[in-house]
Parts: structure tokens; sequence; C-alpha cells
């Protein structure tokens, strides 16, 4: 009875009866047919409370606020920051360029000189 298949009540307290008649004391006190529909309640309850948990989560950690609020936890240096900034116009940068839009490259350009006096100062 130790492999994972489902096993029955009635082989349960089979294998209990089988190990009283071996001699092995067994203290067993089965549950009635209430007891266990209540403990059964109290479980689907209880998981039902936890995955309304796990979706409330899920829902408010996609939420504007919480992205924010996980982002100024992270008490970025300016040094990072400008990294960060720097990374995103490089990337747009070259998204532009493929699209030829030379106009937006130029509007980046001169915020990347920005971020560049950012970055030498911290030097």
């Amino acid at each position: 009875m130790t492999d994972n298949k489902r096993v029955s009540n009635k082989q349960i307290l089979d294998e209990i009866k089988a190990l009283q008649t071996q001699g092995v004391e067994v203290e067993f006190d089965p549950m009635t047919d209430t007891e266990l529909n209540a403990l059964a309640i109290k479980i689907v309850s209880r998981m039902v409370k936890l995955k309304s948990m796990e979706d409330w989560f899920d829902h408010a950690s996609k939420s504007n606020i919480a992205w924010t609020t996980a982002y100024d936890d992270l008490e970025l240096s300016i040094e990072e920051d400008a990294l960060g900034e720097a990374a995103k116009l490089m990337t747009l940068m070259n998204l532009f360029q493929d699209e030829e839009e030379y106009e937006k490259c130029a509007i980046i350009k001169g915020r990347m000189r920005e971020i560049n006096k950012i970055l030498k100062k911290g030097k």
C-alpha cells in the first residue's frame, strides 16, 4: 500500500485489521461521516481562500502602484538609474534607426548627452 495509487477506506481498514491480527497495537478511532464531511468542508474552504488570495496577490502585484513601489524600493543610485536610462535609450535608438525615424533618433541623442554627463560626474 505504499505506492501512489488511490486507496479506499475499506482497504485502509483491512490493513489495520491485518496489523492487529499480527499483534501490532494500532490505535484507530474512525471518523464518522459527519466528522469526515466537516473536515472536507474545512479543507476545501482553506484551499478556496488560498486560491483567492493567490489570485488577489497576482492581480495586485501587476498594478501600476505595485510596480512603482517595487521599483522605488530598489533605491537605485543616480548612476545606476542613469545606466538603466541609457540602456533604454540605446534600445530605442536602434529601433528607430531600423525604422528610419531619424527625428526620434535626434531627440534620443540629446537625451543621451544628458545621461552621459550624469555618468561622467559619477566616475
